[in-house]
């Protein structure tokens, strides 16, 4: 597949001329710099150091006074305590942290995370009793809450109080809580709105200690569960995420917990190794498995095991979920993929509405996803649920799918979601009538360059620039995510040396260099199909810079995304 290069703006002469005088950096270092919004050298020493003296104080949160207030008198009065999760890595992180916290002052803690299948996302009445038949005065949820309207006043009435902990967008309504932490609360002025779930639980966490009369650093020995969980969920990677991350990521590499070292043990994966990219297909999906398959718990118990006997027996129970998670998604993927072929026309279909009644609700969302890196345009994944047909959808830039879902609603039993994923249930004997009407609200919405799909590429790097004092320096705008993707640069008229070959699973491995340039190599993960030109003639290339480490030695290798005939 071929991408339309999109460059970010070249604006920033001005700003790219200072900063490459007042830090002394290369050029290319100082452009990239002003794409990510640094203008000053107070900016970039930040954005170099993050250190965790400059994380925002908790009590800026709107009702972190309270919740920090109650939490710490459950805790020195010795009360039960629930905590109440999410099913997936953000909800099982935090819910993790909140857990170990609490356990380690002897409180009497237990934890809840709803089953995926038979309860569904957030506070549900059932967990609401479970709490109550247990004995716990206190709820502190965790990745979920802050629709919970009715949920929280059946707590009250029961006499529970609760404590919401959610970095969800806010609906017309807050819940009725003891206290309600989250930064995107229309009347919340904390700093910074990007948190994730287990980040607000972490500031609970921070509260909590300051009301203790505890040192700050208590709270940094959760950061690498919190680290987990920004690279998982996917949250922005700037303020004070970045500072949390990098934080956590070198916890993870000096000294992980019992649970995370198990897992990295038995999946061969170095510690040093380590960064978001490794966390999101490797240590995330192996969490999150669990909870896709249905039953969340296993990632909870792997995080907070104290032995490394349990450690070793959760992370291959979690493991083997995973393998079977991998099955059904491999499967789910071909019948789709069939499907596709058999009785779709791409050409006069906007958005790919998939059926099939066995399908398994917990690897639709996956394949969603894989469908539109593939085919570059939205598909929604739907199956049978005990007769109710549930499904999840994904997007493409220009296509809000939730919206789309909102102008169905008549069609539908229940809907969530934001403009690039969303979840829904549809009314009995409406299928037929959703997927006509979701076609047209995508043939209408969507244009044919719609379903060209774009690469964002950071700037113009000749190969010359290439060489180890410019890759000391861009490993230090690590770690990568969200709001600061790791660079991709373009050079032009770049030749193979030697002979290109394909290695692997049809990937494209080479030498190349461009001018008068070192040699550098190259591979492009299954860009086979590019073999031939490549041989012939000059092309240009999209592509990220790597370190590789073989046999003791560090080399630079170019990691190519796209090629374009000259």
């Amino acid at each position: 597949m071929s991408f339309r290069w999109v460059f970010a703006q070249q604006d920033e002469d001005t700003r790219t001329s200072a900063l490459k005088q007042k830090l002394g950096v290369p050029a290319k270092i100082a452009e990239l710099l002003a794409i990510r919004g640094i203008e000053t050298y107070d900016d970039a020493k930040l954005f170099f150091r993050p250190t965790i003296d400059r994380i925002h104080d908790p009590f800026l949160m709107k009702d972190m006074d309270q919740a920090a207030d109650r939490l710490a008198l459950a805790i020195r009065d010795g009360e039960r305590v629930l905590v109440y999760g999410d099913y997936d890595v953000d909800g099982t992180t935090a819910t993790s942290c909140l857990y170990i916290f609490l356990k380690k002052f002897g409180v009497d803690v237990d934890y809840y995370i709803p089953h995926r299948f038979k309860e569904g996302y957030g506070i549900n009445p059932d967990g609401i009793k479970y709490a109550e038949d247990t004995g716990s005065h206190l709820i502190v949820s965790v990745d979920c809450g802050i629709t919970a309207i009715k949920e929280a006043l059946v707590a009250k009435e029961k006499g529970i109080d609760l404590i919401i902990c959610d970095h969800h967008n806010v609906g017309d309504e807050i819940p009725d809580a003891l206290a309600v932490l989250d930064p995107k609360r229309p009347d919340c002025t904390y700093p910074f709105d990007g948190l994730s779930g287990a980040g607000v639980g972490f500031k609970l966490i921070q509260g909590t200690i300051s009301r203790l009369g505890l040192p700050k650093n208590v709270a940094y020995q959760f950061l690498d569960l919190v680290a987990i969980s920004i690279a998982s969920d996917i949250v922005p990677i700037v303020d004070e995420n970045r500072i949390l991350m990098k934080e956590g990521l070198t916890m993870i590499r000096k000294k992980p917990r019992v649970g995370i070292k198990a897992l990295l043990d038995l999946i061969k994966m170095p510690r040093e190794d380590i960064n978001t990219t490794k966390i999101v297909f490797s240590i995330g999906p192996r969490i999150n498995a669990a909870g896709r398959m249905g039953d969340a718990t296993t990632a909870v118990k792997l995080m907070i095991a104290e032995s490394e006997a349990k450690g070793k027996a959760f992370a291959h129970e979690l493991e083997s979920v995973n393998m079977r998670r991998r099955d059904k998604d491999s499967k789910t993927m071909e019948e789709a993929l069939a499907m596709i072929d058999d009785v779709m026309d791409l050409d006069e279909t906007s958005i790919m509405v998939l059926y099939k009644e066995d399908w398994h609700l917990g690897v639709i969302g996956i394949v969603a996803s894989r469908l539109v890196d593939l085919y570059h345009r939205p598909a929604i994944m739907l199956s049978s649920v005990e007769g109710v047909i549930k499904g999840s959808g994904r997007s493409i830039k220009g296509f809000n799918i939730y919206n789309a879902m909102k102008k169905c609603e008549d069609l539908l039993e229940q809907f969530g979601g934001h403009e690039f994923a969303a979840g829904l249930t549809i009314k009995d004997g409406k299928l037929s009538e959703f997927k006509r009407r979701m076609n047209e609200i995508a043939y209408l919405d969507l244009s044919e360059s719609s379903f060209e799909p774009e690469l964002q590429i950071d700037t113009e790097l000749p190969l010359e620039d290439i060489d180890m004092k410019f890759w000391k320096l861009l490993n230090q705008f690590e770690p990568f995510g969200p709001h600061n993707l790791r660079p991709i640069f373009a050079s032009r008229k770049v030749e193979a040396v030697g002979v290109p070959t394909i290695v692997g699973n049809g990937h494209l491995k080479m030498k190349v260099k461009q001018g008068n340039s070192g040699v550098f190599d190259a591979i492009g993960f299954n860009m086979h199909e590019y073999l031939p030109f490549v041989r012939k003639e000059t092309f240009d290339m999209a592509y990220v810079v790597e370190e590789n480490h073989w046999n003791g030695r560090r080399t630079l290798q170019i990691r190519i995304k796209d090629i374009h005939q000259n």
